[in-house]
């Protein structure tokens, strides 16, 4: 029976679409819920120096990445869910697969972009190596941008 999940959440609208699932089984399960923010900073290559610098500013970004979390946690609090947070950085699918053991995790909840060809080519998936590396089971729930913007359409309609 599953106890701890880590739900990985990008920010993104398509990643969010495994919340409802998770807030659907929490109190059945009892389940314990970590959300995982994980920041990767791009590095920036320049002409004069061809190694990798980080120009973001890390900070910055993890306090934009723990408001975002505070702010989906308010939805896990009013469900009376049992939760936590975490902001980690470095490689998401390594980071996740970290969360993951870190909390003790026996699931790992997340949405895959329903990326193909090219575009996961260039992008990676980040879910297909969570997959590969985690030792526990990872549920994917396939979703794409079209996805989303249909059901968004189907409920501003009735339909």
């Amino acid at each position: 029976m599953f106890k701890r999940a880590v739900v990985p959440l990008d920010g993104s609208v398509v990643a969010e679409t495994i919340i409802p699932f998770i807030l659907a089984i929490a109190g059945p399960l009892d389940l314990d819920v970590r959300l995982v923010r994980v920041i990767a900073p791009i590095p920036q290559r320049t002409l004069q120096d061809p190694r990798p610098e980080v120009v973001e500013n890390l900070e910055t970004l993890r306090t934009d990445a723990e408001e975002y979390l505070a702010a989906v946690a308010a939805e896990f609090r009013s469900r009376g869910a049992r939760f936590k947070t975490e902001v980690r950085l470095g490689d998401p699918a390594r980071e996740i697969v970290a969360a993951a053991q870190a909390a003790d995790a026996d699931m790992i909840a997340m949405t895959t972009h329903g990326r193909s060809g090219l575009r996961r080519v260039l992008f990676g998936s980040v879910a297909e190596a969570v997959l590969r590396e985690a030792k526990i089971p990872v549920f994917l729930l396939r979703q794409t941008e079209a996805d989303v913007a249909r059901r968004a359409a189907e409920r501003r309609h009735g339909a």
